[in-house]
């Protein structure tokens, strides 16, 4: 029988009355200073083991060893104090996020690194070797994946059905974060619902990383140096499982990702505003310009804002990334009128998420020096999931899913 594409875990989690102490933005959504200032006062917040450079002196490496060693510590203290207690029996967890009216509810499971890497759990991002290296340095040190995969499945009725059952009843715990979203947590430990989701997963036979790409190469790498150093390997171990949280498509929020760009590749705004106009229908707004729909865009430049709409349509046999609006707005401003031609490395060029709002964008160009911004469109998931199936890869910074996952709600430990 195919390794199951996700599978139940004996869960690591807090005991019901620490869960609000130990539950933590993602890892890599603070800075180090903010992290140090969120956990203050708190020993059992869980960014002691996610970004435990700040229990260092201030200064200190992010990736030095002495930081990885604390996080080992941490854990171990937090274990021993019985602050977080491991279940007994594989389950799996209903994960509900519910943010300024919006909720999206899903599944906390084991995935499988077989199905990673068979492409049944679907990627669309590259990935950084030194990113994928922390990842791999924090799950070796604390002996869990404590940072979950966020990942999304097609809408599916058997799924559905053990999800609402299960939060007829009463959580295992529920945590509210400092952004003001509403994180709650479900045990499922009956047999017939662990085979029922075990099941459904399987009859999708794909799902889709919507973020966490590193996590989830570095989960790779770990079971792979695992596996070398055993002389008796099994597909069931854990070190072959990496944690996950996925959500049905219908329930994923994905904000703008938008842009800002120093300067204007040595020409003066008149120019640039010429230029524009070559590519693009440029329409001055009076108020701040929110995409309504694909292929238009938002532009800020000079204390006034214009809409963009594209004069050549997309092609008809343009691929799933041509068709994205952050590649046409690459392939046809970006890069030919800014001279930007890799926006992954290129510092002349910056990304704001969505949630700051569109007079967070503007305030870029009229306070932090940048000369232009562009608001887009949200990617779809649709669009995510066309490009995954297509084994292709999205420009970077093409979603910013939103509300984020907590960590320290549930981690996967290797035995």
């Amino acid at each position: 029988m195919p390794e199951p594409i996700v599978q139940p875990f004996r869960g690591l989690r807090p005991v019901p009355d620490k869960a609000q102490a130990v539950a933590a933005p993602p890892y890599d959504v603070l800075s180090t200073e903010e992290a140090r200032e969120l956990a203050k006062g708190n020993p059992l917040s869980f960014l002691h083991i996610s970004k435990p450079e700040i229990d260092l002196p201030a200064g200190t490496d992010a990736f030095a060893p002495e930081v990885y060693e604390t996080a080992a510590k941490n854990i171990t203290r937090m274990v021993g104090e019985g602050v977080l207690v491991r279940d007994v029996q594989p389950c799996y967890y209903v994960y509900r996020v519910a943010m300024d009216g919006h909720v999206q509810t899903g599944i906390a499971a084991a995935g499988s690194v077989a199905a990673y890497e068979a492409n049944l759990i679907r990627r669309h991002e590259f990935t950084r070797p030194d990113k994928e290296d922390d990842r791999v340095r924090q799950i070796e040190a604390v002996n869990a994946q404590t940072g979950p995969v966020f990942t999304v499945h097609k809408a599916n009725d058997q799924l559905s059905q053990v999800i609402s059952e299960t939060v007829g009843g009463k959580p295992a715990y529920a945590v509210r974060d400092v952004g003001g979203a509403d994180h709650t947590l479900w045990v499922v430990s009956d047999p017939a619902a662990i085979t029922q989701i075990t099941d459904a997963f399987n009859d999708l036979g794909v799902i889709y990383i919507a973020d966490g790409h590193h996590r989830s190469a570095a989960a790779a790498r770990v079971a792979h140096a695992r596996a070398d150093l055993d002389n008796d390997p099994q597909v069931e171990d854990s070190y072959n499982r990496f944690l996950l949280v996925s959500f049905p498509e219908d329930e994923m929020q994905i904000l703008d990702y938008n842009r800002v760009v120093r300067d204007l590749n040595g020409m003066e705004p008149a120019a640039f505003l010429e230029k524009v106009g070559e590519a693009f229908v440029v329409a001055p707004s009076e108020e701040p310009v929110r995409p309504g729909a694909p292929q238009t865009f938002g532009m800020y430049l000079g204390g006034k804002w214009y809409k963009l709409s594209l004069k050549t349509p997309v092609a008809a046999n343009a691929s799933a990334v041509q068709r994205l609006d952050v590649s046409l707005l690459s392939d046809r401003l970006i890069e030919p009128i800014l001279g930007i031609a890799d926006p992954r490395r290129d510092a002349r060029i910056d990304f704001v998420g969505g949630r700051r709002g569109l007079d967070g964008l503007a305030k870029r160009v009229d306070q932090d020096g940048f000369a232009v911004a562009f608001s887009m469109y949200p990617t779809s998931i649709h669009d995510l999931m066309a490009v995954a199936d297509a084994g292709a890869v999205m420009p970077p910074k093409s979603t910013w899913f939103e509300p984020k996952l907590a960590d320290g709600m549930v981690s996967l430990v290797l035995d």
